[in-house]
């Protein structure tokens, strides 16, 4: 049995879903946990919806249906965003194409766009993962072959493709351990289901609630929660980098050969002479240049910096979680993603990014005090440059707002373990600053000029640097070698115990070779290892 559907019910139908997915997008966005967070899958999908949208919005009365396919699958290549992005409109591409000869829609049309959508999609990524949305899109599509077989009506045939995607959605973390781990199910494939129900509910127009609601998972043990997953730090590449490529010659398989040379997530879907390119590399101009050194034109490029984002999504987390106004809350600032971490699990609300070479605004301080769910703020600063514009943030505050004057992330370390909750603001700041006091920081670093050392020894650039409190107390080619010497310096034998943080750049196994040293030389000193993963500095240390 097939309903007699006009075209402008169908677009009116994918308008209305997209609509729906633009509002549910920070909904989704929570569940981000695989592969990682390149921009955040509900905004990525939604965006990609709102250029198809907007493509049909421009067809003109009466198209037919070659135009309807060509504005759906070209706004969808072009307004791509993200890996879940991209293979959305692999999707959409498929459905498109496997309408083709479709008279009505009915149990025949639908299972023969989604097998298609399946063949599609499934093509475009090299490495398919179970568990993700192509996971749902499978199920979907055979629940839709089902429906042609039972030759049941339209509004059956999408009511079971419906039931499905969301039952395949709970599945989701029995297939991908990394989703069950974290208590969540598949952000992609949940899009792809609501995005599925709200079309179908449109098309139908069957009133009432949504049927999803995640009720199958609160009903279902374990229980399956929506909360943010930062995993950034799971990938080897830092920088999400997409664009338009248009070519009537590039050369498609060389294309997708080199790709995964440069990173991972790669995808390249189209066709001559315009493609969609995605990958997370560490050298997105290597990408570009490659496209462009094989006579092929680029366009609409996005490079998104992938940790900064997951920083931000942490920082806007960390606000949230806050349900009750706490007496006393912290603002600290600090580079590196491990040292943030460090400092969230001291008790610090919002780490603002920025260090040495990236000085936070006395605004970007002031909108972090705000974020703090509390009756009164500390800011760490963490850096001596910065100091001025906590105190003007404090000035400004509408709370009541102070600063403990630490110059480095160790410093806040220690001052954070003289925090009272029960005492005042003032109070704190004096404990805080007392806590801290006997802490002597060290710095190693490469030196980006000549210079001279604290006892008038030249410096060439490139020599690597120790630097204690200020002071350039020990040079050398090793960052081994200079980080013993700037112990020696710092008086580490009159020490108890010894903080240590690796930098970004440098490696585990050079690590813990240097903590075993540092732990053969000063024996009796109590070490305290971790990856601060701060740029540019391949050590922070400090004794107390």
């Amino acid at each position: 049995m097939s309903e007699s559907y006009t075209a402008n019910d169908l677009l009116n139908a994918i308008a209305a879903a997209s609509k729906t997915l633009g509002e549910r997008r920070d909904e989704i966005n929570r569940l981000n946990v695989f592969p990682v967070p390149d921009g955040d899958t509900g905004t990525n999908m939604s965006l990609t919806l709102e250029s198809v949208v907007g493509n049909i919005a421009s067809l003109p009365i009466g198209a037919d249906g070659v135009a309807i396919r060509k504005a759906i699958t070209t706004g969808a290549l072009m307004g791509a965003h993200g890996n879940s992005g991209v293979i959305t409109s692999q999707i959409l591409r498929g459905l498109c194409e496997g309408s083709v000869g479709c008279e009505d829609v009915d149990a025949a049309s639908i299972d023969a766009a989604l097998s298609h959508a399946v063949d599609v999609a499934f093509s475009a990524v090299r490495k398919p993962v179970e568990g993700t949305i192509l996971t749902v899109l499978k199920d979907s599509a055979a629940a839709a072959k089902r429906a042609r077989k039972k030759k049941l009506a339209t509004e059956e045939a999408l009511a079971a493709v419906v039931d499905e995607a969301y039952a395949s959605v709970q599945r989701t973390p029995d297939l991908l351990p990394v989703l069950k781990e974290n208590g969540v199910v598949d952000a992609g494939g949940y899009g792809l289901a609501i995005f599925f129900d709200a079309f179908a509910s449109a098309l139908t127009g069957r009133e009432g609630p949504m049927r999803d609601e995640l009720a199958f998972a609160r009903q279902a043990a374990p229980k399956v929660e929506i909360e943010q997953i930062n995993d950034w730090e799971g990938s080897d590449y830092r920088y999400c980098t997409e664009f338009l490529v248009h070519s009537d010659e590039v050369d498609v398989d060389a294309a997708k050969d080199f790709l995964p040379t440069m990173g991972d997530c790669d995808l390249m879907v189209g066709m001559h002479p315009n493609f969609k390119v995605h990958v997370h590399s560490n050298r997105p101009d290597e990408v570009l240049r490659w496209f462009l050194d094989h006579d092929a034109q680029v366009s609409e490029v996005h490079i998104h910096n992938m940790q900064q984002q997951s920083v931000a999504r942490s920082d806007a987390l960390a606000a949230e979680r806050q349900a009750e106004v706490k007496p006393l809350g912290f603002v600290a600032v600090a580079a590196g993603e491990g040292n943030a971490k460090i400092l969230e699990s001291l008790g610090v609300d919002v780490v603002v990014s920025g260090g040495q070479t990236m000085n936070p605004s006395t605004k970007d301080l002031l909108d972090a005090a705000g974020r703090v769910n509390a009756d009164a703020v500390i800011i760490l600063p963490n850096n001596k440059n910065i100091i001025m514009a906590a105190q003007s943030a404090c000035e400004l505050s509408e709370k009541p707002c102070a600063v403990v004057p630490t110059k480095s992330v160790p410093e806040a370390f220690a001052a954070l373990f003289g925090v009272d909750e029960s005492a005042s603001l003032e109070d704190n700041v004096e404990a805080m600053t007392e806590a801290y006091a006997d802490v002597k920081t060290g710095e190693v670093t490469t030196a980006i000029k000549d210079s001279k050392d604290a006892a008038g020894n030249p410096i060439k650039e490139g020599d690597v640097i120790g630097i204690a409190d200020g002071a350039i107390e020990a040079v050398g080619s090793c960052v081994q070698a200079v980080a013993m010497e700037l112990l020696a310096a710092m008086d580490a034998d009159d020490a108890d115990t010894l903080t240590i943080l690796a930098g970004e750049d440098f490696a585990d196994d050079a690590f813990e070779a240097l903590v075993a040293r540092i732990g053969e030389e000063f024996d009796e000193l109590e070490i305290d290892a971790h990856r601060g993963d701060q740029p540019l500095y391949p050590l922070v240390m400090s004794v107390e």
